[in-house]
């Protein structure tokens, strides 16, 4: 199997470099809203620990969660924070959501970029027109799966912690004993059965977020920029 970095440098250097900068990005990005939330909500474990910061290496673990990004192109981050401390009946949630909320941010900021390049992007040269819209188009999609997976209610993905603080059966699974097997089989079946329909569904809202955005201010968009 050829190594993907190898791969895309080869298909589109572009969208490789576009690549690494918005999963880095957006990732830090995703734990600072966690971080964010969770002092707002009276935690203020984030500030103490140092990880109110944009520092990659803070939010991504070294050296295992940067190894997998070496080998598969993705990986993870993690924000600390410390439940316990939350004023709120529902602060674990409103905690979990705001990194996925962070990513839908970022992907309509993305989806207006790319609406506004079609106005502006005619004027500027033919490389830099396509390498902006391969950038903004990487954007847009990278934030689509970041919502759409972290949602998905299987440990340890914040969709587990929103279902558990509004489902007390469901949490009660989750600290179980039986919950770190029931997370170990869910996020296999995930991997294994759910991931192809996961990235089906990341594109689709991708391609129907940009030609609808983009139908609302007249324009035309011609689909995937490579």
């Amino acid at each position: 199997m050829d190594w993907w970095v190898a791969v895309w440098y080869e298909r589109n250097a572009v969208f490789l470099f576009s690549w690494i900068l918005w999963v880095i990005g957006s990732i830090c990005l995703h734990e600072l809203g966690h971080g964010w939330m969770a002092i707002r909500c009276g935690d203020n474990t984030p500030r103490a620990l140092g990880h109110m910061t944009l520092n990659p290496m803070v939010h991504i673990p070294w050296p295992w969660a940067w190894i997998m990004f070496g080998v598969f192109g993705f990986t993870w981050g993690l924000m600390p924070v410390s439940p316990d401390r939350f004023r709120g009946r529902y602060d674990d949630a409103k905690v979990a959501a705001a990194g996925p909320a962070v990513n839908l941010i970022l992907a309509v900021l993305c989806v207006a970029g790319s609406v506004a390049w079609l106005f502006v992007g005619p004027n500027a040269p033919d490389n830099v027109r396509q390498n902006v819209a391969i950038f903004l188009w990487a954007g847009v999609m990278i934030n689509t799966m970041g919502v759409l997976f972290n949602l998905i209610p299987v440990p340890p993905l914040d969709g587990s912690r929103i279902l558990a603080d509004f489902s007390p059966p469901y949490r009660r699974l989750l600290y179980s004993e039986q919950g770190s097997m029931f997370a170990l089989f869910a996020m296999l079946l995930l991997f294994s059965v759910g991931s192809g329909k996961i990235w089906d569904a990341t594109f689709f809202v991708t391609d129907w977020s940009l030609t609808n955005a983009a139908r609302l201010t007249g324009q035309v968009w011609l689909g995937r920029p490579f």
